[in-house]
C-alpha cells in the first residue's frame, strides 16, 4: 500500500489487542460479536496516518461438508500410497479391483438412472 500525499510505504497496525504482527484478516477472523477492532495505517516518510475502526456486529460462520472434508482426506491418502508404489502393474491391478468392486457393490451403483 502506498502513502496517499507522498506515495512512500504505508504500514498497518492492528489493535487493540492483537499482536503486533496481526494482519487485519487475522483479526477479523478472531473477532467476537461486539469487539472493536481499530487499524492505524502509518507513513514513515512524510507523517500522513490514518486511524480506523470497525465493530463487528454479528459473525455468521458455516462449516464445510463433512463427507467432502473426508473424502479429500482418503483421496490424500489415496495418492500418497500410490505415489511409493513403483510398479506399473501394481497400479493397473488396483485399480482393476477398485472398479470390479464398484460393479458389483449394489452401494455404489447409480440409482438415480431415470427409468422409461
Amino acid at each position: 500500500m502506498e502513502c496517499p500525499a507522498c506515495a512512500g510505504p504505508v504500514t498497518m497496525e492492528v489493535g487493540p489487542d492483537q499482536p503486533v504482527s496481526a494482519s487485519v484478516a487475522d483479526a477479523l477472523l478472531a473477532a467476537v460479536e461486539d469487539e472493536q477492532i481499530l487499524v492505524a495505517r502509518n507513513c514513515w516518510t512524510c507523517g500522513w496516518s490514518e486511524d480506523r475502526s470497525v465493530v463487528i456486529d454479528s459473525i455468521e460462520t458455516t462449516e464445510g461438508d463433512t463427507d467432502a472434508i473426508e473424502r479429500a482426506a482418503l483421496i490424500d491418502e489415496i495418492t500418497d500410497e500410490l505415489e511409493v508404489i513403483e510398479s506399473v502393474d501394481t497400479v493397473e491391478e488396483t485399480l482393476a479391483t477398485i472398479r470390479r468392486h464398484r460393479e458389483t457393490d449394489p452401494a455404489t451403483t447409480d440409482t438415480d438412472d431415470a427409468t422409461e
